[in-house]
């Protein structure tokens, strides 16, 4: 006889889930001949009990009586073009052994982890400061030159806790082929990948991490049980990332699946004529980024794609999505697939944040409201600051007497969607395509500290011009977000590969190079100004003053009816202009609330700068009612603050 029916219905999810007395099991192979499950429970044999049933959309189906967390199991497909075994499309986790791509799928409970984050909000889209980092390279002090694993970046969080982001966004988390990955070829949506999980017998520094972050917060620990699976691993450190206040935002990929799919896969998972790629269940036979094209077409697929994106938010407490290369989705005719993506996940989850990676002469359509035939998605990344201020900074290492265009910074400054728009860019200086090792060289840029001296990355002009390109990001409009290493002054290219040491982060710089300690204090107490500047998170901004003689820009922020005017002043010139004439919103005393000058060789013996502040008087300039004579330091932020 088939598998049992029971528990089986049109409404049960795909996978193995668990159910009272045992597992349902659902798999979509609309022209297989028959779908078997196998297991522990039928020693991997095929056999009339574990012959699923197929209903009228093309899923096979069973219920298996006593299967458990941690029951081992595969589909077996026979289909016209071959037979053989199939991973699981939605598998929670994969075995180690055998090894992948021969792994075996782990049925595991969505339920089991005692979650600690019950109290957490993300912030809003327009708090938001993001930290994008590779998971792979995030190694701590003392694990070695090794793949880092999820519960390495426990030794990080109090880190980035202190330098003031408040979302991290690590690479692609999901199964990919081999072990080093930027995670862009995942083929296994719903597993973890296993590299980032760490064995068994290594836990024990693990689990006491894990439970000193949390009893620091006066929470209850979490029990060894809880860190033996790939779930259970990835679960604490989203959980600990949200009990110390860190939204988590997963970049996921749902333009293209990795190219090294293997028989196991879910790429011919009916085994319908394998030769022919126009056969292929999920694909086109169309290739992008080295992978193959979702066949967006059919509405098993789409909805395949959103049932992922649903169950990171449900199952791991994700807080929201960046969108690999949305353009390329509707260039390959996915844009109807967006606007159902996009309107189920603010359906289920509205303050998860929606970042769409759009490269279009017009991003609004990203951003648009899907009634207005827009993708729907709630953020966009904007490179429209970052050309125009590695623009100006490059101009910079001309010396003194080169052209500086500040109207180019000026121009961008301004929300590129508009008033009201300027929480929806997300806005950066670096990411991991501009500076990934292995990109070919006229794909790659510089990072900040190279681009501001090509000649010495530790010179005052390197360190202070960065000051400026990292200035001008953390207090424009819109969502800002740092690339691993940016905070400290890491001027290398980075690889994924770990034993790539020439590429690999030095942590260690930050007691043995005064430079990258300095720039991270800048970073940490720049962040912490802004939090503190409810306009610097705003959406007002009026660029007052460019001189590109002088090399000199100035700008107002601030909050309709608020109070809580600031003033940002920008200098590239390499000399310090003593008594400066600036216009101000306001007559009064204006606090020096951020001077970055203090922060070369801090405390900088030779700051230049206005001590506590200065004082507007009625003198009218540059447009605004009030004016200062001010210290502008060369290459420098200075932040005026009212509040």
């Amino acid at each position: 006889m088939p598998a049992r029916q029971d528990s089986i219905n049109g409404q049960t999810p795909m996978g193995a889930n668990l159910v009272p007395d045992g597992c349902t099991f659902r798999a979509w192979a609309p022209r297989a001949r028959t779908v078997h499950i196998c297991g522990e429970f039928t020693s991997w044999q095929r056999s009339d009990d574990g012959l699923l049933v197929r209903d009228d959309a093309g899923c096979w189906a069973g219920f298996v009586p006593d299967v458990r967390d941690g029951t081992e199991y595969k589909f077996y497909v026979v289909g016209e073009g071959s037979e053989g075994w199939k991973r699981d499309p939605y598998a929670r986790e994969l075995s180690r052994h055998p090894e992948y791509p021969h792994s075996y799928c782990i049925v595991r409970d969505p339920a089991a982890h005692p979650w600690h984050d019950q109290g957490f909000q993300p912030p809003a889209f327009s708090d938001l400061v993001i930290y994008q980092f590779h998971v792979g390279t995030f190694y701590s002090p003392g694990k070695g030159r090794r793949v880092a694993r999820f519960l390495d970046v426990l030794y990080r969080i109090e880190y980035l806790v202190e330098l003031g982001v408040n979302a991290i966004e690590p690479l692609p988390i999901d199964e990919f082929p081999l072990d080093i990955s930027l995670g862009y070829n995942g083929v296994d949506y719903f597993a973890p990948e296993m590299a980032y999980s760490v064995p068994v017998a290594e836990l024990g520094p693990y689990l006491d991490k894990a439970n000193a972050l949390l009893a620091a917060r006066g929470q209850p620990p979490v029990a060894l049980a809880g860190l033996t699976t790939q779930v259970g691993q990835l679960k604490t450190l989203i959980d600990i990332c949200h009990v110390y206040g860190l939204a988590v935002l997963l970049d996921v990929v749902y333009n293209h699946a990795g190219g090294n799919f293997g028989d196991e896969s879910l790429y011919f998972f009916d085994r319908a004529h394998d030769n022919n790629p126009n056969n292929s269940l999920y694909f086109t036979d169309q290739d992008m980024a080295g992978g193959r094209v979702f066949a967006y077409r059919n509405p098993n697929v789409c909805q395949f794609l959103i049932n992922n994106a649903m169950f990171w938010l449900r199952e791991y407490h994700a807080d929201g999505f960046r969108y690999d290369e949305v353009s390329a989705i509707d260039r390959f005719g996915g844009w109807r697939f967006c606007q159902d993506l996009s309107s189920t996940i603010r359906f289920v989850k509205p303050e998860a944040a929606q970042i769409a990676e759009y490269w279009n002469p017009d991003p609004s359509w990203a951003v648009r409201p899907v009634q207005h035939n827009g993708a729907g998605f709630d953020l966009f990344w904007d490179d429209d600051l970052r050309d125009a201020v590695r623009g100006v900074v490059s101009q910079a290492t001309g010396g003194r007497d080169a052209f500086v265009n500040l109207d180019a910074v000026r121009d961008k400054l301004y929300p590129r969607l508009g008033q009201g728009q300027a929480w929806r860019s997300v806005n950066y200086l670096e990411n991991h395509d501009f500076l990934w090792m292995v990109h070919p060289a006229e794909e790659r840029r510089p990072r900040v500290a190279a681009l501001a001296d090509p000649s010495d990355s530790r010179s005052w002009y390197a360190r202070s011009r960065a000051r400026v390109a990292n200035g001008l990001l953390l207090t424009a409009p819109g969502a800002p977000m740092l690339f691993m290493g940016q905070e400290f002054l890491e001027e290398k290219y980075w690889a994924d590969n770990p034993a790539d040491l020439g590429h690999s982060l030095w942590w260690d710089g930050l007691t043995h190079d005064k430079a990258m300690s300095d720039h991270l204090r800048f970073t940490r107490e720049l962040l912490a100004v802004r939090k503190q500047q409810p306009a610097l998170r705003g959406e007002l901004i009026n660029v007052f003053h460019v001189h590109n003689d002088n090399r000199v820009l100035a700008f107002h922020r601030w909050l309709e009816g608020a109070g809580r005017d600031v003033v940002v002043v920008v200098s590239l010139n390499e000399s310090t202009f003593g008594c400066y004439r600036l216009g101000f919103p306001q007559r009064g005393w204006w606090r020096e609330a951020f001077n970055s000058d203090v922060y070369d060789n801090w405390v900088n013996p030779q700051v230049a700068g206005n001590g506590f502040g200065v004082h507007a008087d009625e003198t009218s300039f540059h447009g605004l009612p009030a004016s200062a004579t001010l210290v502008i330091p060369a290459n420098s932020v200075l932040i005026f603050a009212r509040g």
